[in-house]
């Protein structure tokens, strides 16, 4: 995502030629459409993963045990994965941090996945449909200054 918002500046430093007629203006916004849509799919991979974990989380059972917390997916298992946190007596208050964690990551990646939606959408838009980001208004004139009388 950062790369894509370095990208995006080097393309408003670049002097605008209309119907891309330089080849560095069609590589910059080509790279930034393609940065863009991989950003895009790996911030809804971020926000996948983090649901998952925090799934995950919300089925543990944690024990505190010494000065450390081990959470177990399946007590009766005793082949399942064991986490252990050390350095966290309360396993209540590393639970809730956690979740917290969880759900910010998840949100943040959200919304970074949706600007990475609206670039893609504003770039495909603007080469291949009608994009107008502002009105240019120019009187007509007759042309060569040949004017009918009537």
């Amino acid at each position: 995502v950062c790369v894509v918002a370095l990208v995006g500046f080097v393309m408003l430093c670049i002097l605008y030629q209309p119907d891309e007629k330089t080849c560095v203006q069609f590589t910059v916004k080509l790279l930034y459409f393609v940065l863009s849509a991989l950003a895009l799919i790996a911030c809804v991979l971020a926000v996948a993963f983090a649901a998952h974990h925090y799934l995950q989380l919300t089925k543990f059972t944690c024990d505190a045990i010494q000065e450390s917390c081990q959470c177990k997916l399946d007590t009766a298992d005793p082949l399942g994965r064991t986490f252990v946190y050390q350095d966290a007596a309360d396993c209540g208050s590393l639970r809730r941090m956690l979740n917290l964690y969880l759900l910010l990551q998840m949100a943040l990646n959200l919304v970074a996945a949706l600007v990475c939606l609206l670039t893609c959408f504003m770039v495909w838009k603007h080469r291949y449909q009608v994009f107008y980001v502002g009105v240019r208004f120019q009187p007509l004139t007759a042309a060569d200054g040949h004017r009918q009388q009537v």
